[in-house]
């Protein structure tokens, strides 16, 4: 008991001394004014991942190819009546794949005409984000209806625009969204007819040998995926789409 209260102590007279010895490190954190590009790269990263992370979802829902590539997708899996086969994660993986290329030669012109002018010092931010909202528009400009866009205008009852410059965004993104939307249920209705038609036939078939106890869509699955093999299906699927955006 006497060695441990003296070693304490010892301890406790030796810490002041130890804590001087040893340089410790310090954390701070403070916000300065920054002039340059360079001088605020690393704040610009942090920021724009932060804010990837935080509105990816939306902006890839909203302005980019994703939202008809995945609903169309899901159309194949459930015309083809496979449950949970591809699972959701090949799905959305594929999904994204193609949406990246889909927008490939958009992501190009923002890179090539903001993203690096900016970073080189020849615009501003300000210049910057301009572009890039304008290649961005100009995308769904040539995917949009112009029935959806007159439906937005009629029910914010705003003027009549004179040309796309006084489309405001607020009225592109869900115009190009319900154009999106009415386009992948267009193409998923082409692709339900063949496989109701086997259901259907697979149906008669079963009623009139009396086996109506019997399940058609266990008869017709097999089918199904050997139409869909046959006809090799995923490139008739995802050759469409990408045609779909031409």
């Amino acid at each position: 008991m006497k060695r441990f209260t003296f070693c304490l102590g010892l301890l406790l007279l030796l810490a002041p001394a130890w804590a001087q010895a040893v340089n410790l490190p310090t954390l701070s954190l403070g916000i300065k004014e920054a002039s340059t590009p360079a001088e605020v790269s690393t704040a610009i990263q942090v920021l724009l991942v932060l804010t990837i992370l935080t509105v990816a979802p939306a902006i890839l829902l909203m302005t980019t190819a994703f939202t008809r590539i995945v609903i169309v997708l899901g159309f194949v899996r459930q015309a083809m009546g496979t449950q949970n086969s591809p699972p959701n994660q090949v799905l959305l993986g594929l999904a994204l794949f193609l949406t990246f290329f889909v927008m490939a030669p958009t992501i190009n012109a923002i890179n090539a005409q903001a993203l690096q002018p900016y970073m080189q010092e020849k615009i501003t931010q300000q210049t910057a984000l301009t572009r890039s909202v304008d290649i961005m528009r100009d995308f769904m400009f040539s995917q949009v209806q112009e029935s959806e866009l007159q439906l937005l205008i009629d029910i914010t009852k705003e003027p009549q625009p004179a040309d796309k410059k006084e489309v405001s965004s607020a009225i592109l993104i869900p115009a190009f969204m319900l154009s999106e939307l009415k386009r992948s249920f267009q193409m998923g209705f082409m692709i339900y007819v063949p496989f109701l038609v086997i259901d259907m036939l697979v149906a008669s078939v079963l009623m009139s040998m009396g086996m109506m106890m019997l399940p058609p869509i266990v008869i017709s699955l097999p089918f199904k995926l050997l139409l869909f093999v046959l006809v090799d299906g995923w490139q008739l699927v995802v050759g469409s789409l990408m045609k779909s955006f031409g």
